[in-house]
């Protein structure tokens, strides 16, 4: 979706809704646009940091056009053996993935290095890998939920929602909290309609951890969520489906009770359990 026309730029799109909280820091150092932002004015936001993908390039972004010729073809390894990552000037999908490499380095350059190596083992068996399916359905779609009850997190493992979201509301509040991580995620959370679905990675977390500021928690959850794409994330079945719209504040309908019987969005159903990252 290329919303360049007829929406404009508007760096305060985070304040739309708490499912854009993650990137709110990073937008706001683009507040100064009066258009859309540059592929100039996304680079300075480089020069206060020290970015590396995963082969340990430092980042760039760069539009189409420019990729320079000795660039090796194909976006993952071009971006893992130079650092330049492709990106579409007026394009929302684009500009959120480079709003989550600026607020999730650590765990955007984990999935750059998966992903290069599994385009290495595939050029050899010729197969695309489950890895990599898993890999892009997180960087599209994926949520972190982090929560210090394990009783909540077992919850959307068995798609429990009104339980979770509705019965245990302020268990909810006061003791979870959610993240969105997928770039095309964003990109759908500005026209939101009934069947938004995320994927998410559960995080075991202490009392500590939510009551850290925000970007002390983001910080801590860049590191984990690194560590956990460098040693799992194999199979799609890791990753648990979340109607993001039943977190409570994210849709003023969710305030009413008879919201969550739209069997339809909150699905019920039992499978597996993921495997979570120990705490």
């Amino acid at each position: 979706m290329n919303y360049s026309s007829p929406l404009p730029w508007d760096a305060r799109f985070s304040s739309r809704s708490p499912l854009f909280a993650p990137l709110a820091a990073a937008a706001a150092e683009l507040q100064h646009c009066a258009h859309w932002p540059a592929i100039n004015e996304l680079n300075n936001l480089l020069l206060r940091r020290r970015l590396l993908t995963g082969g340990g390039a430092p980042l760039a972004f760069v539009a189409a056009d420019r990729i320079s010729p000795e660039a090796s073809p194909g976006y993952e390894p071009r971006a893992y053996l130079s650092g330049e990552l492709e990106t579409r000037v007026g394009n929302w999908h684009d500009l959120f993935n480079a709003l989550v490499w600026l607020s999730f380095p650590k765990a955007k350059a984990a999935i750059n290095a998966r992903h290069h190596h599994a385009l290495q083992l595939a050029s050899v068996t010729q197969r695309r890998s489950t890895d990599r399916d898993a890999l892009t359905l997180f960087d599209e779609s994926g949520v972190i939920v982090a929560c210090d009850d394990p009783a909540l997190l077992a919850l959307v493992e068995n798609f429990a929602w009104k339980e979770l979201f509705w019965r245990r509301r302020e268990e909810v509040l006061a003791r979870m909290r959610f993240y969105v991580f997928g770039h095309g995620l964003y990109e759908k959370a500005l026209r939101p309609f009934i069947g938004l679905t995320g994927k998410a990675v559960l995080l075991p977390v202490d009392g500590v951890f939510l009551g850290a500021s925000l970007p002390a928690q983001m910080a801590i959850l860049d590191d984990r969520l690194a560590t956990l794409i460098a040693q799992g994330l194999r199979h799609t079945h890791e990753l648990h489906p979340l109607p993001v719209l039943g977190i409570p504040g994210c849709s003023e309908d969710n305030a009413r009770e008879a919201y969550y019987d739209n069997r339809d969005y909150f699905r019920p159903g039992r499978r597996k359990s993921a495997n979570a990252l120990p705490s």
